[in-house]
């Protein structure tokens, strides 16, 4: 069935200019501000977060997907780099990565591709996967919506972490707004692939609680992540909740097995502890790896 507004502004929308300068190139939005502008101070910053989470995270293969966090990297780069180190050994099996995050900008229905042929950063462009936009683009829960795309902090954050960990890789860039699991699932199912393809979900977890009850409400959202029971996480626990659900009822159909591989707050990195937000990575893999 298709859907007859898939347009929902949420806040104000980029400019006309803007968003032809997008027609090639998804330029970065938070460069500066979520991360460091310099490609030099950026690579750096990155190397370290994989780094400090070479020696914590051994013993499996690399995932088929992973779970992180998109806040600013002083917050949260290190959870999140403990997930993407975990991609480290198949660096030269990767060529293909769907990341899916939340909109924070521009609110759309369903979800959104993007009409650019690459999405940059300051260590340089990602070509966008044509082929397999293609494939979901008849979909009636997906469309192009640049608007979108131009300022949305939860998928470029991620970026530099894939540029550092993967070789050459073609990227398929998903903001999802108001979608059912089953819709996140079914474009999930579709783009799922081989070892060629690896799967991003990005979502930070409670917002603005204090210390202690923050730590409370992520430990059980954790432990229904843990269960991939989408059905248990609320709306106050996960502003990535589409895309995760979306995931983690595909996940139990296909049997995967999940691992936490770290939970914490910004009250435990670069904040203070009476209003926070959480963060957790995990990753999972398919039923007989």
């Amino acid at each position: 069935m298709g859907r007859a507004n898939k347009t929902t502004s949420l806040y104000s929308v980029p400019s006309q200019d803007y968003l032809k300068q997008m027609s090639m190139i998804r330029e970065p939005a938070v460069a500066g501000a979520f991360y460091p502008g310099n490609p030099d101070e950026l690579g750096r910053a990155v190397a370290g977060y994989l780094d400090d989470a070479d020696t914590a995270d051994t013993g499996d293969a690399a995932p088929k997907v992973i779970i992180v966090p998109h806040a600013g990297y002083i917050y949260s780069g290190a959870t999140a780099g403990r997930a993407f180190a975990r991609l480290k050994p198949a660096a030269d099996t990767i060529r293909r990565v769907v990341l899916l995050g939340p909109c924070h900008r521009v609110g759309v229905n369903g979800l959104a591709l993007s009409s650019a042929e690459s999405f940059a950063t300051p260590l340089g462009t990602i070509p966008i996967d044509r082929e397999a936009a293609a494939r979901i683009s008849e979909m009636p829960q997906v469309q192009v919506f640049d608007a979108t795309h131009a300022q949305e902090h939860s998928l470029e954050v991620q970026l530099p972490f894939l540029q550092t960990v993967l070789d050459d890789f073609n990227l398929l860039p998903l903001v999802v707004g108001d979608a059912s699991p089953d819709e996140v699932a079914e474009v999930l199912d579709t783009l799922w692939g081989g070892e060629e393809t690896v799967i991003v979900i990005s979502t930070d977890l409670s917002h603005f609680l204090d210390y202690d009850a923050a730590r409370h409400i992520d430990e059980a959202t954790c432990q229904a992540i843990e269960a991939l029971d989408g059905d248990a996480i609320g709306d106050d626990q996960a502003c990535g909740r589409y895309p995760l659900k979306g995931l983690l009822a595909l996940a139990r159909r296909k049997g995967m097995r999940i691992k936490t591989l770290g939970l914490c707050n910004s009250g435990d990195t670069a904040g203070d502890k009476t209003r926070v937000v959480g963060y957790g990575a995990w990753e999972l893999f398919e039923a007989g790896s």
